[in-house]
């Protein structure tokens, strides 16, 4: 079981104190930070870490050292007060590597806290990074910022009448009407207007000389004028 605290977004571990800086109510709870938008479905988490450094008790008052803490308005003189309250949490990393754990890498942070907690190389990572959000807010290193949400994008609706113009375009024009009996005679006075006719002729695979003859008369006769 993990002895020291871990959270997926250490980001709002610094959010969180950030708003006790501005405001520290005098019970804080996961409904507290449930309705401060902070940390979803993490909240529980985040007020374990506060119990872990020393911020709130286990009944989620203020406690004494925090209270020292945060009375402080300049950055520099809180950054002290909770880096010793983060040191306090953290004796046994401070005993092994003194002043140095603060700059401790991620790798060697894991190490640690996998050696001493035995816990997977995933909660190891995120007890890591809860610590370099601590060691930020003491004063070393960066404070990291949790992951803005991703916007999402609105579908536009279609404008109106977009979709009835469309059809009318898409819409197929109506055919000309059929040439007049006999326009196949004006082709050669000039009239600018042409007719072709297409004629298929099947002819029986079993027939004989004198069928294919008769077919091809009976064309010439009565469609070619001959």
């Amino acid at each position: 079981m993990a002895t020291h605290p871990y959270i997926s977004g250490a980001g709002n571990v610094a959010q969180m104190v950030a708003q006790l800086r501005k405001s520290f109510p005098s019970t804080i709870s996961s409904e507290t930070v449930k309705k401060l938008g902070l940390a979803p479905n993490n909240e529980s988490y985040v007020i374990s870490v506060l119990q872990f450094v020393g911020v709130i008790d286990s009944e989620g008052k203020r406690t004494p050292e925090a209270a020292k803490a945060f009375s402080h308005h300049k950055d520099e003189d809180f950054a002290e007060q909770f880096g010793a309250l983060v040191q306090k949490a953290y004796s046994p990393l401070f005993e092994l590597h003194g002043n140095d754990a603060w700059n401790l890498n991620s790798d060697e942070l894991i190490t640690f806290f996998r050696q001493s907690d035995q816990t997977s190389a995933a909660i190891g990572g995120r007890q890591a990074a809860t610590f370099k959000v601590l060691a930020g807010l003491s004063g070393h290193g960066d404070i990291l910022e949790p992951r803005p949400k991703k916007a999402t994008k609105a579908i536009a609706a279609p404008k109106a009448g977009k979709t009835d113009a469309a059809k009318k375009v898409q819409s197929p024009t109506q055919p000309p009407p059929p040439p007049s009996a006999g326009a196949h005679q004006n082709h050669n006075e000039g009239t600018g207007f042409g007719l072709t006719v297409r004629v298929e002729v099947n002819l029986p695979a079993d027939g004989t000389k004198e069928t294919y003859d008769n077919i091809f008369k009976s064309i010439k006769e009565n469609l070619l004028g001959g």
